[in-house]
């Protein structure tokens, strides 16, 4: 019988959750939702007002986790900001929505394509210093 080989933490990431860059990380409110963000990685949020190459600030910021500890906010973090920098505007994939009723001979079949922001994650700064 033979084991599968054991996954070992990679460098530089903490065993208990994974993430790079000593574990900082911080969870907001954007567009009804909430995200978790890191420094240096991209996400796609709901269309934003913003043009390509500018730079966005989210200060609802619910929890801020550093090499120093967790912070967390009721509702949100005092003092505490994310900035992102708007790389692309975009569009989801498609989506279908199929409605039928049956025995009624009714039909309607839409499609739907989100429009979406890709965005960078900048810095995470709490109290006017960034942590990551």
């Amino acid at each position: 019988m033979t084991q599968a080989p054991s996954k070992a933490p990679q460098e530089g990431s903490s065993p208990a959750t994974g993430t790079a860059n000593g574990g900082s990380y911080a969870i907001v409110e954007a567009s009804g939702r909430q995200f978790w963000l890191q420094p240096n990685r991209y996400l796609d949020l709901d269309r934003l007002d913003a043009d390509v190459d500018s730079t966005v600030t989210l200060e609802n910021v619910l929890l801020v986790k550093d090499v120093s500890g967790t912070t967390l906010g009721k509702p949100y973090v005092a003092g505490a900001s994310v900035e992102l920098k708007v790389m692309a505007h975009r569009r989801g994939s498609k989506i279908i929505v199929y409605k039928m009723r049956p025995k009624k001979k009714t039909r309607r079949k839409n499609g739907h394509r989100q429009e979406l922001t890709r965005v960078m994650v900048q810095s995470i700064k709490v109290g006017g210093k960034a942590i990551a």
